[in-house]
């Protein structure tokens, strides 16, 4: 079987399957896995009366970051009690989530009194997005141009998919790129009272984090995005090698073959030497003697 048959194959159900784990990965809310230990903040808290022990008792009832919860790009979820001062309602999955808000548009100027850090970090989450729609539109830009190049098995179309596919992976590399770059923020730079760097030292000593499925996926689907892109320039070499013997092949059948024209001047009659006489056996100028 020729290896363009078996390439494109692989290249195509590897194309598939890459966008389908990036889609899952972007749409859904598991990327990162915060465990709160609220019974143990709530006995701190209790044996604790002196101090700040109320106000750590109206955050663990109020604020949300005192709730395990599951991130996403887009929701926040809590796989098991919710608070009550988010506006809640249920995800596509039927988990209770709330929307994680990127100020688009900022109607009322709420981003004004963001600190540079915080602006850095909301500007990179922003982008986070952005990238990833990009690269879902080079993937589908990638999908119309391998299917040309299957069906008129054209090398040309099947290196532009190639192409197509390692931007995709690049862009859905840089994507993931800034949201480590987010998370960083998060943990390392002053942003929000949310975040980890302004919890209170009970909150910290009780929590855990760690990434989750999606987040994984979305590294499976950037790594086949990736060999896909290998194996359809695998193909187009293929391809134009093939086409190349092909033609070659053809070039044998379509040469014409001249035959010798002693075979046939005489064809008939005997040959010169038969002919004694002045035209043959006369001066180098013609049949006579000048």
């Amino acid at each position: 079987m020729p290896c363009s048959a078996v390439t494109l194959s692989i290249a195509t159900i590897t194309a598939i399957v890459a966008a389908a784990l990036m889609a899952i990965a972007f749409s859904t809310d598991n990327w990162l896995y915060i465990e709160v230990k609220r019974a143990s903040i709530q006995g701190y808290a209790a044996e604790n009366s002196a101090g700040n022990s109320q106000s750590i008792l109206d955050s663990l009832n109020n604020k949300y970051f005192f709730y395990t919860r599951t991130r996403g790009l887009f929701r926040i979820c809590y796989p098991k009690e919710r608070p009550p001062s988010v506006e809640i309602y249920l995800s596509p999955v039927e988990t209770h989530c709330s929307n994680v808000d990127y100020f688009i548009p900022d109607e009322n100027n709420e981003t004004k009194g963001l600190s540079d850090d915080a602006m850095n970090r909301l500007h990179m989450a922003r982008s986070t997005v952005a990238l990833f729609i990009v690269s879902f539109l080079s993937l589908f830009i990638a999908f119309w141009t391998g299917v040309v190049g299957c069906w008129k098995r054209s090398p040309g179309n099947i290196t532009a998919t190639a192409i197509l596919m390692l931007v995709t992976c690049l862009l859905a590399a840089g994507a993931m790129a800034l949201w480590h770059g987010v998370e960083f923020y998060e943990k390392e730079k002053l942003v929000g009272e949310e975040y980890y760097q302004q919890w209170p030292n009970i909150l910290r000593e009780n929590s855990r984090m760690w990434y989750d499925w999606s987040y994984m996926v979305a590294w499976c689907g950037v790594g086949l995005s990736l060999l896909s892109a290998i194996l359809f320039s695998s193909a187009a070499i293929c391809l134009r090698g093939e086409r190349e013997r092909e033609e070659a092949l053809n070039m044998q059948y379509l040469m014409p073959v001249y035959p010798q024209k002693q075979q046939y001047a005489y064809a008939g009659y005997p040959p010169p030497q038969a002919y004694p006489g002045p035209y043959y056996h006369g001066s180098q100028y013609g049949p006579y003697n000048y």
